[in-house]
C-alpha cells in the first residue's frame, strides 16, 4: 500500500475523543488485572509496607474484605502471599505443608466470603517459609537443590488446592516442577486447578520491596542467581516457557514486567497460551516515588505502563495498582 500526504493525514483520527476511542488498538479493562495481596497473622490487622507506599499486609479476615472489594471493582482474581511468622520458619520450610497455615486460612476465608465470584491464585515457593530466605532446600554448601525441593513444592501445591486455590503459581524456578505438580493435582482429583507458571522469572534488582512484604529480605543468605534467570538471556526464556507448557502449564508468566517487554512479545508470538506479566514491587514503588517527586501524574503513569503490558501481548497483569487501575478504568 502506497499512502502519502495529504491523502493520508494520520492526525485525522486523533482530532476528537470519540474517534481516538474508536481507533484505539489496545484495550484494557478491570478484567485484565490480578491483585497481589499479602497475608499476615492476627485479627483485624493492617501493616503498611514501608517500601511499598499504599500497600499493606492484611490479616486473614481483612484479606476476605479485600477480596470483596476486588469483586466490586470487577477484578477477577487475587494472588496471595503470606508473611509467615519468624517462629514458624525453618530450614526445610515445613510450614508450607501445614493445612492451617496463613495461606490456607486466607484461601478458605476468601472462598467463604466470595464463593466462586473471584479466582484465587496462590504462590508456590518456599521463600516465605524458610529461615534462610531461599526458594528451596539447601545442601551443606548452601546450594538450592532441585529435585528434593520439587518434592516439597508438590506437597505445597496439593495443600493449597485442597484449601480451595483455583490457580497454582509456582514461582521457584526449579526444573521439572510444573510436570510434578500437574501429575500430583491430577492424582488428587484437582483436574480443574490451573497452573500459571512463573516460566521466565529473572534474578532482578526490582524485587526488594516484595521481600520486605513477605519478611524474607533480612533472612536471605546469598542470592538467587543459581535458579532465577540471567537478565541478559532471552533465548533461554523461550526454552523455559516451552518446557513449562510441555509439562502442563495452562498459562505462563514473565517477571518482572516492564524491563522484559521483549520477552513478553516473543512469548506471545511464539506460544499459543496466555502470557501474563508481573508488575513487580520495585516497578510499583518507582511509580509511587516518581509521582511523589512530581515527575508526572500518578494515574497517567500507572495506566501508561499497564497499557504497555497489554500492547506487548499480555492476557493480564499482576499489579499492586490493580484497585487504583480498576477505579480509573471503571470511570
Amino acid at each position: 500500500m502506497n499512502r502519502s500526504y495529504p491523502n493520508t493525514r494520520l492526525r485525522r483520527t486523533r482530532a476528537h475523543g470519540w474517534s481516538r476511542a474508536m481507533h484505539r488498538e489496545t484495550v484494557m479493562t478491570s478484567a485484565d488485572l490480578i491483585w497481589p495481596l499479602f497475608v499476615t497473622d492476627g485479627s483485624d490487622a493492617e501493616e503498611p509496607v514501608e517500601s511499598l507506599p499504599g500497600v499493606s499486609r492484611w490479616s486473614v479476615d481483612n484479606i476476605a474484605k479485600r477480596a470483596k472489594e476486588a469483586v466490586s471493582l470487577g477484578i477477577p482474581c487475587i494472588a496471595l502471599f503470606p508473611n509467615t511468622p519468624s517462629d514458624l520458619r525453618s530450614d526445610d520450610g515445613g510450614e508450607a505443608l501445614n493445612p492451617d497455615n496463613l495461606m490456607c486460612r486466607a484461601i478458605r476465608a476468601v472462598r467463604d466470603a466470595c464463593g466462586t465470584d473471584i479466582g484465587i491464585l496462590t504462590d508456590v515457593a518456599l521463600d516465605p517459609y524458610t529461615s534462610h530466605g531461599q526458594d528451596g532446600l539447601l545442601d551443606d554448601a548452601g546450594y538450592v537443590v532441585n529435585d528434593d525441593t520439587v518434592a516439597v513444592l508438590v506437597d505445597q501445591a496439593v495443600n493449597q488446592a485442597e484449601a480451595g486455590a483455583d490457580i497454582i503459581a509456582p514461582s521457584d524456578m526449579m526444573d521439572g516442577r510444573v510436570r510434578a505438580i500437574r501429575m500430583a493435582l491430577e492424582m488428587a482429583g484437582h483436574h480443574n486447578v490451573q497452573i500459571m507458571a512463573y516460566a521466565a522469572k529473572y534474578a532482578s534488582a526490582f524485587y526488594g520491596p516484595f521481600r520486605d512484604a513477605v519478611g524474607s529480605s533480612g533472612l536471605l543468605k546469598g542470592d538467587k542467581t543459581t535458579y532465577q534467570m540471567d537478565p541478559a538471556n532471552a533465548d533461554e526464556a523461550m526454552a523455559e516457557i516451552a518446557l513449562d507448557i510441555a509439562e502442563g502449564a495452562d498459562s505462563v508468566m514473565v517477571k518482572p514486567g516492564l524491563a522484559y517487554l521483549d520477552i513478553i512479545w516473543r512469548a506471545r508470538q511464539r506460544f499459543d497460551v496466555p502470557v501474563f506479566a508481573y508488575q513487580v514491587s520495585g516497578e510499583y514503588a518507582l511509580i509511587e516515588a516518581g509521582a511523589q517527586l512530581g515527575i508526572g501524574d500518578r494515574d497517567a503513569l500507572l495506566m501508561e505502563k499497564l497499557l504497555a503490558f497489554k500492547r506487548a501481548g499480555c492476557s493480564g497483569v499482576l499489579t499492586y495498582h490493580a484497585p487504583a487501575a480498576a477505579r480509573i478504568l471503571n470511570g
